[in-house]
């Protein structure tokens, strides 16, 4: 006779990050991929457009219309926004009619108990039957292929959009995490600070990204933007070393953190950590030369995941697909709809 607790296919996995969720579907693998944004109606709340669509919007939007990223640092912001976003997702996911999905959301390691609560109760609203949730690191580290349940330590660093989140696993729990409030917007930010302080040019969250993606093709990055002192458009180019110049200070917290977390690991798990090296996921992980930087600055071997993107989505998949041996990686649960 199968559990209660048994997931069916229907159910789903989320990886709600502060720049794009990721939807796994249980036997279907990953079905949706959207950006974290949020269309609200200014006058009335309510939710008018949810991720690539809504994303357009973001700075071209009336003044009756707010695009809005619900997430900022890993964590809930707007509440509303959330629900109606994991609402949009949920019912894309939903096959057929019937109960609501169970649902696997990710939260990063560092939030409260308050910050949990809300996470299970929103997503409970949004049309789910029952919550369960997972730290972002242990999911992730279960979506690149390291062996959790094994007792000797695996290192996973997982860079998002609003946080960094680094766990040291072993015996299928996490015995160190740090969470840092730096990561990829940390770094969008920091270029588009750098423009404007050296060029007296402003430029948007997508434009500092395309640069920040650009590191590592070897030539100067032209950048469009608005003149700060004529308010005319402007275009001046970005070599490698100013780019490098620009993410310096997010980049040297995001290896602090790192260091946090070596200083609390047991001597026990040291050795192991060693041998088998940090492993790097999220977009974060894609930043050219990172990897490097690390190794160097920890004297550890260094890798990136196959699929950095998607690990965390895929570790909270393989928890729906697995979940009598993962069941206790889960740190919250809710029952809803």
């Amino acid at each position: 006779m199968a559990k209660s607790t048994s997931f069916s296919t229907r159910d789903i996995g989320i990886d709600l990050g502060t720049a794009n969720t990721l939807v796994y579907a249980r036997g279907r693998g990953i079905i949706l991929n959207e950006p974290s944004v949020v269309a609200v109606e200014s006058r009335t709340g309510k939710v008018l457009a949810v991720g690539s669509e809504a994303k357009q919007a973001v700075g071209r939007t009336p003044g009756s219309i707010t695009a809005t990223r619900p997430l900022k640092g890993g964590v809930i912001t707007d509440f509303e926004a959330t629900e109606g976003m994991l609402r949009h997702f949920i019912r894309a996911a939903r096959v057929g009619r019937g109960r609501g999905p169970r649902v696997v959301v990710c939260v990063p390691s560092g939030v409260t108990g308050v910050e949990r609560r809300a996470v299970l109760q929103t997503a409970a609203r949004a049309g789910a039957r029952s919550v369960h949730l997972i730290e972002e690191p242990m999911a992730a580290a279960i979506g690149a292929g390291l062996p959790v349940h094994e007792a000797r330590g695996s290192m996973v660093v997982d860079i998002g959009g609003g946080s960094t989140e680094v766990a040291i696993i072993s015996l299928g729990g996490t015995v160190v995490t740090h969470s840092a409030r730096v990561a990829g917007d940390a770094l969008d930010a920091a270029i588009a600070s750098y423009i404007e302080q050296n060029f007296a040019m402003g430029v948007g969250e997508r434009t500092a990204e395309d640069v920040k993606m650009s590191l590592g093709s070897g030539v100067p990055t032209p950048v469009r933007g608005r003149d700060k002192e004529t308010g005319m458009p402007k275009t001046v180019e970005l070599s490698e070393e100013a780019i490098r110049e620009a993410t310096e200070k997010p980049v040297a917290a995001i290896v602090d953190a790192v260091r946090a977390a070596f200083d609390a690991c047991p001597p026990e798990l040291y050795g192991d950590i060693m041998e088998r090296g940090i492993v790097l996921t999220g977009g974060g992980a894609l930043l050219h030369g990172l990897d490097e930087r690390l190794a160097k600055e920890t004297g550890m071997p260094v890798f990136v995941a196959e699929e950095p993107l998607s690990c965390v989505a895929v570790g909270t998949g393989r928890c729906l697909e697995e979940f009598d041996k993962l069941e206790k990686v889960f740190s919250g649960t809710v029952h809803g709809a």
